[in-house]
């Protein structure tokens, strides 16, 4: 069975990747085709969830943060012409210790680039925020203008968007493409051929699945686990504008304040176990229960015995050390890879499909850290 219908371009993936890249393309005046096999942000998804950090930061990663400050200017751009205040300029707050090198860089770089932002010595901070308890940290970084995403609805209304601007969107699960050369169809598992002349897969953590030869052993998804503690009644001081979005990375820890009365987020920014995106159990487990309440009872002691309101698992789909991946297929001259979020994708979901969207109009060469080539079968790190 045929939807008999040729797209330009078909997008295989429907998380914040592959709607912009679907939103993007169609601006460009192509006949587009998105696939998602459970549905925009479905609860499967790396892009589901209430809400994403989006900060400027990122070391010495010059070329992370020119797509951050990118992508802030796409979201809003976007926003305002949708109607749907989906960003919270919370400020973003980096806990640093005496000599700690990522904020030090980070620093360096934001003042570079011209984003506005101020160091605080431990005594502004306890005069600022005095809701952490600050132990080893020594001084802060803060982003002012960045904040949170309400990542589910963001994508949704990509979707929506690019959708009422003539995109087709198709609940499909994809096939595995078999051949070489030029691929001309795609077919899905329920019968149906989706014909184009390129076809991009943005499909996250399933990108291994469905190219389990090449892939299988280079996106490695890992199992995440988020809460949400109840906040004291009547207490503002865990909700913007006096919380901030913060980052402790000698915890390897982040949160998001209290967004919508939908409690205080906190996570554990560590690479959990391997995890199946279809079949994973979504439950927390009781020791990531307790090693969560132990630890904001220990940074934020007027949260010390607060409620666990809600709960989540969700997967990164980390490449080997943290870039995205983005380049063709090397058995077909019309497919093209993308994904590799690495779990600090989402808040460049606009810059990196802008990005796709050119390189699969206009050709041109792809920055050599998101080649497959660059792309190992052992983990190590080296993006944060």
């Amino acid at each position: 069975m045929s939807t008999g219908k040729t797209y330009d371009v078909a997008v295989i993936g429907a998380g914040v990747f592959g709607a912009w890249i679907a939103y993007h393309l169609e601006r460009t005046g192509r006949k587009v085709a998105l696939l998602d096999a459970y549905g925009p942000a479905n609860s499967r998804a790396s892009s589901a969830g209430e809400s994403r950090i989006i900060r400027m930061g990122y070391g010495p990663d010059e070329i992370y943060t020119r797509w951050a400050m990118r992508s802030l200017r796409l979201w809003q751009e976007f926003f305002g012409r949708a109607g749907r205040p989906l960003f919270y300029k919370t400020g973003v707050l980096w806990l640093a210790g005496a000599d700690d090198r990522q904020a030090r860089t980070t620093l360096e770089t934001l003042t570079k680039l011209g984003v506005r932002s101020e160091r605080l010595e431990r005594a502004e901070l306890e005069k600022r925020f005095s809701q952490f308890a600050l132990g080893a940290v020594r001084w802060g970084l803060f982003e002012p203008d960045s904040g949170a995403l309400m990542a589910r609805r963001a994508v949704q209304a990509v979707v929506e968007e690019a959708v009422l601007n003539g995109v087709e969107y198709l609940t499909e699960a994809v096939a595995t493409p078999r051949g070489k050369g030029r691929l001309a169809a795609i077919t899905t598992k329920s019968g149906a051929s989706v014909s184009a002349g390129v076809f991009v897969f943005a499909c996250g953590p399933w990108l291994g699945k469905v190219f389990s030869d090449l892939l299988g052993e280079r996106i490695f998804p890992t199992r995440q686990e988020v809460f949400f503690f109840g906040v004291p009644a009547g207490d503002r001081k865990f909700a913007p504008p006096a919380m901030p979005t913060w980052i402790a990375d000698a915890d390897e820890m982040y949160g998001i304040p209290d967004l919508e009365n939908r409690g205080f987020k906190i996570a554990l920014d560590r690479h959990g176990p391997p995890f199946d995106p279809d079949t994973g159990r979504r439950v927390v487990t009781a020791e990531g229960v307790a090693a969560m309440r132990k630890y904001v009872a220990e940074r934020f002691p007027a949260l010390k015995g607060a409620p666990v309101v809600e709960t989540r698992v969700c997967q990164y789909e980390n490449t080997s050390h943290g870039d995205f991946l983005i380049d063709r297929h090397p058995a077909f001259e019309n497919v093209w890879l993308v994904g590799g979020g690495s779990g600090h994708g989402f808040k460049h979901g606009p810059a990196l499909g802008e990005y796709v969207a050119a390189r699969v109009t206009e050709g041109g060469l792809v920055e050599k850290r998101f080649t497959l080539a660059t792309k190992a079968r052992v983990q190590k790190r080296a993006v944060f």
